[in-house]
């Protein structure tokens, strides 16, 4: 993530209607409900606010950048704190507060945008890592990412509690340590949902098969944080026992971020193979109907 030229750009999705902002690597698409008055107090609220987002989190790489431990220093800006907190509880494992950058730029635009006015529904989407608010008795629907499976969306309510949805693989925009197709992951926020999505995926492996190849993400990426650590760029096709231990670890994983309250629910995917950890009433509202008007992407 670097410092750019342009200045941030505020436009619309030309088919939807809905508020795009853009700056450098940030672009976020913003879908919002509610009277047409508080709706533009909203939209006038994020143009405002997005504008000093980007130039906050450059003048705080070098600690966004580095591993968290649990006395890793407080950053200062608003987004740069929703990520050190988002990576605080996982400083036992190898991780940086950029495994939230997404999801906690979408949260906090999410919160300028309930601040500004009252709103029916709210969804903030940074590039996949969508931040939520519904209304009681407002629903939406968003999809859940399975590579070389069935396209699937999991049906959200006012009142579930989840207000972050993320997802990750080596497949993805981010370089991953693991060969999961995609993880998808819901919790209480985006930022929340960033990490452990990033850290589900890394953990659905096979350390030294010969099907995976992988090379320094320093070689992709000079400026990455995760260094000379290995990242997966090709993974052949696997035999089920394969794909049934990968995801296994990866499902170990998800259970325990469960279990910690850290997360609401995570769908894994490997290759055609799937495994969820969620509970009940979040496995039963995955459906693969048609897309209606108001989904998000």
């Amino acid at each position: 993530m670097q410092e750019g030229a342009e200045r941030a750009v505020a436009g619309r999705i030309a088919a939807s209607g809905r508020l795009r902002l853009r700056h450098g690597p940030i672009d976020v698409i913003i879908d919002l409900s509610g009277d047409p008055g508080a709706v533009a107090r909203a939209e006038a609220a994020l143009r405002r606010g997005f504008a000093g987002v980007l130039d906050g989190l450059v003048a705080e790489l070098p600690l966004l950048r580095a591993p968290v431990q649990s006395d890793s220093a407080a950053p200062f800006g608003p987004v740069a704190r929703r990520m050190m907190a988002a990576a605080r509880p996982h400083a036992g494992v190898f991780v940086t507060p950029m495994a939230a950058v997404a999801g906690a730029v979408a949260d906090h635009l999410l919160s300028i945008a309930l601040s500004a006015a009252p709103l029916r529904r709210a969804l903030v989407n940074d590039g996949g890592d969508i931040a939520l608010w519904l209304a009681p008795g407002e629903v939406t629907r968003l999809a859940v990412a399975a590579p070389g499976g069935l396209p699937a969306r999991i049906t959200l309510r006012g009142g579930d509690g989840i207000g972050g949805v993320a997802t990750s693989g080596w497949c993805g925009r981010s370089h991953s340590l693991g060969i999961a197709d995609a993880v998808t992951v819901l919790a209480d926020d985006a930022a929340s949902a960033d990490v452990a999505a990033t850290l589900i995926a890394n953990a659905v492996d096979l350390p030294g098969h010969p099907a995976i190849r992988r090379c320094p993400a320093r070689e992709l990426a000079p400026d990455s944080d995760l260094g000379d650590r290995p990242v997966v760029v090709d993974v052949a096709p696997l035999t089920q026992t394969d794909r049934d231990t990968a995801l296994q670890a990866g499902l170990t994983v998800a259970e325990t971020m469960r279990a910690r309250g850290l997360i609401r629910g995570a769908f894994l995917h490997l290759q055609g193979a799937s495994r969820t950890a969620a509970p009940v009433a979040l496995q039963t509202s995955l459906h693969a109907p048609p897309r209606q008007e108001g989904d998000m992407p």
